[in-house]
């Protein structure tokens, strides 16, 4: 867990004051602020939690979208593009899992230079067990009621449309992340349905 800074006050608020004197009242930097600090003490919540299996949350991810493909492989360029990463992220991330005997690569059929990751069977174990832990805490959110984090995605949603992450008018029913994750290589049974998932930063 992260370790409590416990100051006698609130550095954003004071930070707040500051800025008001000097430049005005302006929400937004409070809100990026805050959504900044949001993300190092989540971040750091996560990764404890993963740490004895020997995962960060950028390669938990990664297997989690393994397991939502039907045969648990998917194109390195299909996960960089559904985890929002660069693939040179997504290559490190891979590289990691590999090593830990998580996932393996394969030749993709359908493309004759490209790669599939695929999970194994002690990859699956260690994505249940590390879900297990995560989902008890939930996700470092049991602050917030089911209600309120259900309102913080929909708030954050609007900034990643905005951003131009996807076009909701394409998306089926309507709704976010019901996206079926495509492997390319369906011909062979690869394939399936899972949800966006992920931030876009730097995967080690």
């Amino acid at each position: 867990m992260p370790k409590p800074l416990n100051l006698p006050f609130d550095p954003i608020t004071r930070a707040d004051e500051h800025w008001r004197e000097r430049w005005g009242e302006h929400p937004p930097m409070v809100a990026i602020t805050s959504i900044m600090r949001a993300q190092q003490i989540l971040l750091a919540g996560a990764d404890a939690v993963l740490k004895p299996y020997g995962l960060t949350f950028a390669r938990y991810e990664a297997l989690v979208l393994l397991t939502f493909s039907r045969n648990g492989a998917l194109p390195l360029s299909k996960i960089g593009e559904r985890l929002m990463v660069h693939p040179t992220s997504v290559t490190n991330t891979i590289d990691r899992l590999e090593q830990a005997e998580l996932v393996t690569r394969r030749p993709n059929p359908r493309d004759g230079r490209g790669v599939l990751a695929v999970i194994t069977d002690t990859g699956r174990d260690v994505t249940e067990r590390a879900t297990r832990d995560l989902t008890a805490r939930d996700f470092g959110l049991g602050a917030y009621t089911p209600e309120q984090c259900a309102q913080i995605f929909d708030l954050l949603r609007v900034l990643r449309v905005d951003a131009g992450d996807f076009r909701p008018a394409e998306e089926p029913g309507g709704q976010a992340g019901t996206a079926p994750v495509e492997s390319g290589v369906e011909s062979v049974g690869i394939g399936g349905e899972g949800a966006d998932s992920g931030t876009p930063v730097p995967a080690t």
